[in-house]
């Protein structure tokens, strides 16, 4: 396949930059400054760019067969800026699945069920600032026409692969306390030939 991975020099992304090559399939990525990207491989195509560039999305978009966006908040508004951007490119392009990392905090309440966590008691985070940036997302995402999915970490330690942890569709698992980089890479990048979870978030954690 064709991917188009998005945020692949943060923790995750280049984690799933490795699965995919793994797998040998083609991928894509979008990044401002290339020197910094550090993966060298025959199936690798790096554009330097930005997600805050319609003319950069669409460049990148173009022949995909997915899209996989680790994109992250970073104490900016990127996010919430870039998501249109990409679901007007893939649009355009005739892309249809679009696998994102969301955050805990956009899961259904296990204790308030109308609310999502970070709106209630059950999130401990002291800052809703990255929450809401990726509620936004959740929002546009579901008045798309795309086929979507979003994997909600927990608390991401770098940590080592386990590859055993819980999933749960719109909740986080009871109980879950956190999950490592290279298991939550592991599972996103699994979703892109998974049709388990489309139009759902999923939540993940040991």
């Amino acid at each position: 396949m064709n991917i188009l991975i998005l945020g692949a020099t943060g923790r995750v992304g280049s984690q799933i930059v490795t699965c995919a090559l793994h797998d040998r399939h083609h991928v894509t990525v979008l990044v401002r400054t290339p020197e910094k990207f550090q993966i060298n491989n025959e199936n690798l195509t790096i554009i330097q760019g930005n997600v805050l560039n319609k003319d950069d999305i669409g460049r990148a978009m173009h022949g995909m067969d997915a899209v996989i966006s680790a994109l992250n908040t970073d104490g900016t508004t990127t996010l919430s800026e870039s998501m249109p951007l990409i679901i007007e490119a893939m649009e355009n392009e005739g892309i249809k699945r679009i696998i994102t990392i969301g955050t805990a905090g956009i899961l259904q309440s296990r204790t308030t069920p109308n609310f999502l966590r970070y709106q209630s008691s059950e999130s401990k985070q002291k800052s809703t600032r990255a929450a809401k940036e990726h509620h936004k997302v959740y929002d546009m995402l579901k008045q798309s026409t795309l086929e979507w999915t979003i994997v909600c970490p927990t608390y991401l330690p770098d940590g080592e692969r386990v590859g055993n942890y819980r999933i749960d569709r719109n909740f986080l698992p009871e109980g879950g306390a956190e999950i490592s980089v290279p298991d939550t890479a592991e599972f996103t990048f699994k979703q892109v030939k998974a049709s388990d979870y489309i139009k759902s978030r999923v939540g993940i954690a040991y």
